[in-house]
Parts: C-alpha cells; structure tokens; sequence
C-alpha cells in the first residue's frame, strides 16, 4: 500500500504556491515503455500510479519473448524493477483499464492531471476467413496466447490457457514473431522424439545448439525423428520477410543487401531448427470437418509495385493444427474509440485522444506492434548480426542477443517530456485533491493484496516451478 496513511503523512513537503504542490499522472502498462515514462516523470517530482494488467511489470518481455530469451529477459526485468522502485511511484498489480476500472472515470474522476497509455498490443489480428472464430481452440490458435503459456509452461501456478504443441502444424505469418512460433513447435517436436527412445534434452539446450547438433550427438538424423515438420506461410516472397528492415530511400544495389541478408538469416533458421516457409501463399479458405479446423486453402499470389495480388491458382494444405501469427493489436478498452485495428488518435505523434485531452500514449498501444524488436530501437539501426542473435543463428548467438536489450527510451522521453509540458500549463492538485487520488489509489492496492511495496510483492508474486 502506500507507504504512509492520512493526507498529512502522504503530502510531501510543500509551499502552498501551486507550482510546489505535485501533480498526480496515471501510467497504465508498466513494462519496458510505461517504466520508462513513469521513471522520467517521477524523477520530476510528479507522482505516478502505474496499474498494470498482471501481477509482474514485465508485460511482453514476460509473456511474449520466448524464454530461451532468459538473459535478455532478466536485464530487461531489472531494468523494469529499476525504474518502477524509485520514489514517487505507486505500483497497482492485476488491474485491468476498462474493467476493473473504468477508463473515463480514471482520466476524469480519479484526480490525475494526465494518463499515459502504455498498454502494448496484446491481443492478435484476428484470421478474417469464414467460420474462423469458431475454430478458436478446435484447431485454430492464436500467437499471444500460445507464446504466453509456452512461457510459464514449467510453472506449478500457471492459470492461464492450454495448449498441445502438435506436428504438422501450419503457422500463418512471414514475422520475427512467426519464426518464434515455428521455433516452438519444432522444439517441442524434437525433445518429445527424443524422450520417446529415452534421450532427455533440455529445450534451452535444444534452442542454443540446434536440433542438427543435439541429434549429432546421439548419433541420428533429423529424419530419424519421423518428423513431418512446421511451415509458415506467407503472402509475400521470402526476400519481403520483415527480418532485416530496408532504409528509407533505399537504392535498388542497397535493396538486394537487404533481400541477400533476409534469405541468408531464414536459411540458417530452418537448417538449424528445421522447420519450413512457404512464400507467395495467402490463406484463402478453412477447411472445416466436424467443426474441427483441418487445414487451408491458399491463393497463389505475386507482386506488383509492392502490392499482394491474388492469382486463379490455389492449392490445399491439410494440418494437425494452424497457428495465426500475423500480427498483434491493441486490445480494445471501453471508451476508447477505435479506428480500424488501432485506437482513434487525432495526434498519432504523442497518442492523443480528442475526447480525452489529458491521455497521452507511448510504444505498440500507439504502433500496433507487438514484436519485441518494435520495443527497441528503430528497425533500420538494428544491425543483421543482432537479428541473428535475437533469431539464435549467429555465430556468437550467446553473447549477442544483448545486443536488442537495450530499451528504446527515445519515444518513451519524448512522451515524458509532453506530459510534462502538460503539467506545466495545468493547475496542481489542492492538498485535498492530490490525498484522494492517492487513496484512490490506496484501495485498488488493497483489493488485489498488494504488499506496498514493489521488491516485497515480486517475490510474493514469483513464479514456483513445477
């Protein structure tokens, strides 16, 4: 809770000018952006409640970063932690905006002079194909859940959704995150394989060396295993494969750079974890027996100009189980209008809604990305050999996935730095106002058991294994 009771205890020391009393600001997500902001402005002198969906601040480092990811994920976890144990902020666990409290009401009602929104994208595009959202769990799944649960799958308190790693599985996408999800499957393939004939792997193992070598040393072959395989399709040709980002402005010498290092980076994934793509493929129709999903039918296409153009050519391609990675969004909060996928911004800049003067919005809530490397720095200044470091291929993949640890900080200060200018051409909280607001806050602590403090409450909260 907080850490003291009563309007006299929690004031800061304070003239009674109104430039002196503190501002209160909501930051709703407090991962690697909403960490950062909250950070900044406490920093400032502003105080902060960060409300944040899960019992941890970790977001999509947490649930979405593949665990073989462990290093990369515990830095950006302590520098999480770093931010969010400072003074001036209050961390509110297990609070979801919009259903444990209601948005208008926080922006209005709570007292806080601005809310950040830094909520990510966390829910996936969804398949636009008929009958597609009645195959959800009949052989149809989607990423984020999917991921997520891999995630805490040796965890004794996990609670969430289910999943059976299966072969034959078709993965929907053309992403980093795509390959993630083949990596999973492929994974998880070979070490049941393995276990069947008594060889017992650990999958970071698996992940580190490669299923090639793993099986090398037992003296078998890939198709030793019996393994028919994972295979992502996508609608674009392998060299559009969103792995290495092209410079704006690119010369066509530069783009074939680009198209060579895409390839070059694919063809070392699938050797070493052995899964498939399938180019110039768009999902066309279900295939849908006994309200059981059993594979697609995809359209031939080709480019034009840059532009998808279906062909008359299609082709079927059964499947134990299709898995739809194209994409992540923000998950609709009620009372935030929409616009197509992503929220209604009239200031795309700073994620400003017109209905709502005092929200500002930072990271994915306002890209609609929740691809981990999105979080980072800008697409063209990651190098290819920190791609492949992040993708496990590289030749020094061990001590090179640090290379993408480093937060993206630039756009989570630019949003400090404008709610701030906020701040300033905005009247303070009264004595009075500023006490509510923080026991506001103080009774949303205690309805989730929040211990008040963030180092306690993290180890309260941390995962036991199995």
């Amino acid at each position: 809770m907080l850490s003291a009771i009563g309007e006299a205890a929690i004031l800061p020391a304070m003239s009674s000018e109104n430039a002196a009393r503190p501002h209160c600001v909501a930051v709703v997500g407090g991962a690697v952006s909403g960490a950062e902001v909250a950070g900044r402005l406490a920093e400032k002198g502003v105080t902060v409640a960060v409300f944040d969906q899960n019992a941890r601040p970790y977001g999509k480092i947490e649930d979405g970063l593949p665990r073989w990811h462990h290093k990369l994920r515990e830095k950006e976890y302590a520098t999480v932690r770093s931010k969010l144990a400072g003074p001036n902020i209050h961390f509110v666990p297990n609070t979801r905006i919009g259903e444990d409290i209601d948005f208008a009401a926080l922006c209005n009602e709570w007292g806080f002079s601005a809310v950040v929104l830094a909520n990510g994208a966390w829910r996936d595009r969804p398949v636009s194909l008929e009958g597609a959202e009645a195959c959800v769990g009949k052989g149809l799944i989607y990423q984020n859940p999917f991921v997520s649960w891999w995630n805490h799958l040796e965890e004794a308190d996990y609670r969430g959704p289910t999943f059976e790693v299966v072969d034959d599985t078709i993965v929907l996408g053309g992403g980093l995150a795509s390959i993630d999800v083949a990596k999973i499957v492929m994974l998880e393939g070979a070490r049941a394989k393995l276990n069947e004939r008594g060889i017992e792997v650990d999958v970071i193992d698996l992940e580190v060396k490669g299923i090639p070598k793993i099986l090398e040393a037992h003296g078998l072959k890939f198709e030793d295993l019996g393994l028919t395989g994972c295979t992502i399709f996508y609608r674009r040709r392998v060299d559009d494969m969103p792995l290495v980002s092209a410079p704006e402005g690119a010369t066509p010498e530069r783009l074939e750079k680009v198209f060579k290092s895409r390839r070059q980076l694919l063809d070392k994934a699938t050797r070493k974890y052995g899964f498939d793509v399938q180019d110039l493929s768009l999902a066309d129709e279900l295939i849908i027996e006994d309200g059981q999903l059993k594979g697609i039918v995809f359209r031939r296409t080709r480019l034009e100009d840059g532009k998808v153009i279906p062909t008359d050519e299609t082709y079927e391609r059964r499947a134990a189980c299709v898995i739809s990675s194209i994409g992540s969004i923000p998950e609709p909060i009620p009372g935030i209008d929409m616009k197509g996928e992503l929220y209604d911004f009239e200031d795309w800049e700073h994620g400003r809604l017109a209905a709502y003067p005092n929200v500002f919005s930072v990271g994915n809530v306002v890209t609609g990305k929740g691809n981990i490397i999105a979080s980072r720095k800008h697409a063209a200044e990651v190098s290819v050999s920190a791609i492949e470091a992040f993708l496990g291929v590289g030749e020094e993949f061990e001590s090179g996935r640090d290379k993408l640890a480093d937060p993206s900080v630039s756009a989570a200060a630019r949003t400090a730095d404008s709610v701030s200018e906020h701040l300033e051409n905005t009247d303070p909280p009264t004595n009075g106002e500023y006490a509510a607001t923080l026991s506001r806050v103080e009774e949303r602590q205690k309805a989730v058991d929040y211990t008040g403090d963030l180092t306690s409450w993290l180890k309260l909260v941390e995962p036991k294994p199995k």
